[in-house]
């Protein structure tokens, strides 16, 4: 299915001297960012993440935010943005969305956007915990048309193009910062039916992006990430942004200058101030994991440097995708990978409506997650001739025919061993409940 507007128009979102003006504010702040650590955010600049190389540690600066969007502004998006389906595993409310929207694609050109999104997905799940969770993910392509094809400061910093989204390289003096108009993503990302993750997919082949992850959204996502369409290694920036956004990750680097972090203990999943053995004695953060292999390399335990700081605070493992691109999430990152996507996505779902009082002879049908347990319960009493079956009916379960309502209740819990602590875990179970009388 593919839901259509009813006009169709090539939109200048922001013209081309409108771009140059832009290029050139965000020019003039650069000299005022400082290297060593996020600047301050405030109400005229935005906090944003980028990437120098594939195998690069990341930074952060800010970059002037954007104005809000005119009525006219407004008017062109609304007439624009057609909402293609690229991956369909369930319903928006028990699925993980995710919203790619293109950049500097013409009205010629949104097929290749398409492709272009397909290629990246496919990448991106390469990645694990992703590999092994993608049926709980729904994937949406918005169309964004714009007036020039490609982006601005592709290959050079003079170059400028009028895009719908704004998409420009060079952004605060950075060649690899590609930054974009958030306000004008999130009025494209509204269009799809849910959006839990966003990612703008600009119509380049040289390599940037950008992690937008203190935006606060209406529509509901956490952040924004940006990435070259056409660039083999770009994925990499987008899996490293939904650490951020779906993880609930910190920052693994430093920025290889002194500086010793002497406040309290951070409430992220994979920083602390403490040792291994204060860890293990005090069962706090990643303890469980300590000692273990990590699919990174090396064991779990506490390395000195993170969160920006190069003492102070220790980070799990030496190096994992949060500390460089190209490397893999680290086991207590798989962890809240895991959780997260559970924060989004159900465990079980059913067509049949749940809370109801339904008749005796009604079958009832659920899907489970892959990789998930399902049971099934009658007035709180397991009935096991039912384990693992999507459809069942009252004699399957054992429902007594005495004239009474009965509790069913079906359970399908995600067994993995890669989520220890009991917290998260109760994320990875879900329960359906149903009446049945007669």
């Amino acid at each position: 299915m593919r839901r259509r507007n009813p006009v169709r128009t090539s939109i200048p979102l922001r013209a081309a001297t409108a771009a140059a003006a832009l290029a050139a504010a965000l020019a003039m702040t650069a000299a005022g960012t400082a290297q060593g650590a996020p600047a301050p955010s405030g109400p005229s600049v935005q906090p944003v993440e980028y990437f120098t190389g594939p195998d690069g540690h990341p930074r952060h600066t800010t970059v002037p935010a954007p104005p809000p969007l005119s009525g006219a502004d407004r008017a062109a998006i609304a007439a624009d943005g057609d909402v293609t389906p690229i991956v369909q595993n369930g319903d928006v409310g028990t699925k993980l969305d995710v919203v790619f929207v293109g950049d500097g694609y013409t009205a010629a050109q949104q097929e290749d956007f398409h492709a272009a999104v397909r290629a990246k997905w496919a990448k991106m799940t390469a990645v694990e915990p992703y590999a092994s969770y993608t049926g709980l993910f729904n994937v949406w392509a918005v169309d964004a048309v714009s007036r020039d094809s490609g982006v601005s400061g592709d290959p050079t910093q003079d170059v400028v193009r009028d895009t719908a989204l704004g998409s420009a390289f060079f952004c605060d003096g950075t060649e690899r910062l590609l930054c974009v108009d958030t306000n004008t993503v999130e009025s494209y990302a509204a269009k799809a039916p849910a959006a839990d993750l966003v990612v703008v997919l600009s119509h380049s082949a040289k390599y940037g992006g950008a992690g937008y992850n203190n935006v606060s959204s209406q529509v509901g996502y956490d952040g924004i990430a940006t990435a070259s369409a056409d660039n083999d290694q770009s994925d990499q920036i987008a899996v490293h942004e939904t650490g951020h956004s779906l993880g609930k990750l910190a920052d693994e680097y430093d920025y290889g200058q002194p500086g010793t972090y002497t406040g309290p203990e951070p409430a992220d999943a994979n920083l602390t101030t403490l040792t291994a053995d204060d860890m293990t004695a005090r069962q706090q953060k990643w303890y469980r994991w300590i000692g273990q292999e990590s699919p990174d390399g090396g064991t779990v335990g506490a390395y000195e440097g993170g969160g920006y700081y190069q003492f102070g605070l220790n980070r799990p493992t030496e190096n994992s995708i949060m500390r460089t691109l190209g490397r893999e999430f680290n086991l207590p990152g798989r962890e809240a990978m895991i959780a997260g996507f559970y924060r989004h996505a159900s465990a079980l779902t059913s067509q049949d409506p749940t809370g109801r009082t339904l008749a005796r002879g009604t079958a009832l049908h659920v899907t489970p997650a892959a990789h998930t347990k399902l049971t099934w319960y009658v007035d709180g009493h397991e009935a096991a001739l039912a384990r693992g079956r999507t459809t069942v009916g009252p004699h399957t379960l054992g429902v007594p025919a005495d004239g009474r309502t009965h509790t069913v209740t079906a359970r399908a819990t995600d067994p993995t061993a890669a989520v220890r602590d009991p917290s998260l875990r109760k994320r990875l179970s879900t329960s359906l409940t149903w009446h049945l009388t007669g």
